[in-house]
């Protein structure tokens, strides 16, 4: 029997067992209380599990203070000693070796494992799948090695980017969010590699939850209203908004927390700061605005943008990562070179004086998201269950390029290949 026979057999007897109850293993750098886009995944998957009836269990480092449920949902969630990051103490770090998680996946005996955003307790998790050989699905959503120049250890990217190549080489399948993030890895020599994009809830992020009250108290002279949602940190070039103020007829709205709150205030004396906001108000606040800007330069994905979008406001973002796949330039937004603030000031300042331009690129917007549902999105999350499954009973020997498996989403690639053309014509544009 051929290496494809054996593979298609393989996959044949998980897919027959793909419509039973998939028990899951999620092991997360971070988990509720605290609220990011991995949180938030994470959440839409285990919704996804419940209503398909499977089981979950969510492995994360203990929070600040022992906050946080003990469940959410289906899933039980399994808390391991952590400690702060310095300077940001509401990131943590788990402390656990690859002994403790074994025992904790020996116990719950999943059928896959699923390392959100796998770093540092996601290191031990991938090691512990493999010494109890079960299949594991990697899903690369921070872009770390990056963040070391933001804080002043630029010396460190390599280091990290290594760790990032260990974890993913060692993971039965890696599933990366943007075209751009693809390539990344990529060219580290990551194998087994497949585009895992994000869903929207569009009936949340909706144009009609516009808010005449907000407007009114950001705006009551009537002006153009720029807003910016997401963690108020380094690594997000929040200060770049500091460019925007000599604009004439404009009032920014900064909504997030994080520990460079109190130097933005200080540099955006004017600015409106509403604080950490979650569902109606979100969404409440997204659709209030006229124009939705995010300087952060290392975005794998950028939900915060997709959620601009379903709320029909036009985005202005840097041409470097997630927002490349996001935002149609002209269309939807405009895309701005890296580093280059006086884009950002003339793409922003053109929507500001141009009511025209901007209800037109909000039509755009709203049909740019149409069918990119969780639902989708998570169907296809359960294809690639199955394929890290069937990979998983054939590694080493199994090549990857020796397989093509159909896909659950229409609008995403259809194999590797399609992708890596989609990388070759991206490579002027980045």
């Amino acid at each position: 029997m051929g290496r494809r026979d054996v593979y298609h057999r393989a996959l044949a007897a998980v897919q027959v067992r793909h419509n039973d109850v998939v028990k899951v293993a999620l092991v997360a750098e971070s988990f509720l209380p605290q609220s990011n886009g991995v949180t938030n995944s994470l959440l839409r998957v285990i919704d996804h599990l419940t209503a398909r009836g499977d089981e979950a269990m969510v492995i994360a480092p203990e929070s600040r203070a022992s906050e946080g449920p003990v469940r959410y949902g289906i899933a039980s969630i399994t808390r391991l000693p952590a400690m702060g990051w310095p300077g940001y103490r509401d990131v943590r770090v788990a402390l656990s070796g690859v002994g403790k998680i074994s025992r904790v996946l020996e116990e719950y005996e999943p059928d896959i494992v699923h390392l959100a955003s796998p770093f540092t307790l996601g290191w031990t998790a991938v090691r512990a799948a493999n010494e109890l050989d079960l299949p594991s699905v990697a899903v690369y959503q921070t872009e770390i090695p990056s963040y070391a120049d933001r804080y002043h250890l630029a010396w460190g990217e390599g280091i990290l980017w290594n760790r990032v190549r260990n974890i993913h080489e060692r993971a039965d399948l890696t599933l990366a969010p943007s075209t751009y993030a693809m390539r990344q890895l990529e060219l580290l020599g990551i194998q087994r590699l497949r585009l895992w994009p994000r869903g929207v809830d569009a009936e949340r992020f909706h144009p009609t939850k516009r808010s005449a009250a907000l407007r009114t108290r950001w705006a009551p002279k009537g002006e153009v209203v720029v807003g910016y949602v997401g963690r108020l940190a380094a690594e997000k070039r929040v200060e770049d908004l500091a460019a925007l103020v000599h604009l004439d007829g404009m009032s920014v709205v900064i909504v997030g927390e994080g520990p460079s709150h109190e130097k933005l205030r200080a540099l955006l004396p004017d600015a409106h700061f509403t604080g950490f906001l979650t569902g109606d108000d979100l969404a409440a606040t997204v659709a209030s605005f006229d124009v939705f800007v995010h300087c952060g330069e290392v975005e794998t994905f950028c939900q915060t943008i997709q959620e601009a979008l379903a709320s029909g406001v036009p985005v202005v973002a840097p041409r470097r990562g997630g927002p490349i796949d996001l935002v149609d330039h002209g269309q939807t937004g405009f895309l701005y070179t890296p580093g280059h603030l006086d884009e950002l000031v003339g793409y922003v300042s053109t929507l500001v004086n141009d009511t025209e331009l901007r209800e037109n690129f909000s039509t755009h917007c709203r049909v740019s998201v149409a069918g990119r549902t969780w639902e989708k999105v998570c169907d296809g999350l359960m294809d690639y269950y199955a394929e890290a499954t069937a990979i998983r009973g054939e590694r080493p020997a199994l090549a990857t390029d020796d397989v093509t498996v159909p896909r659950g989403l229409a609008w995403r690639p259809s194999d590797v290949a399609s992708v890596k053309a989609r990388h070759t014509r991206a490579k002027g544009t980045d």
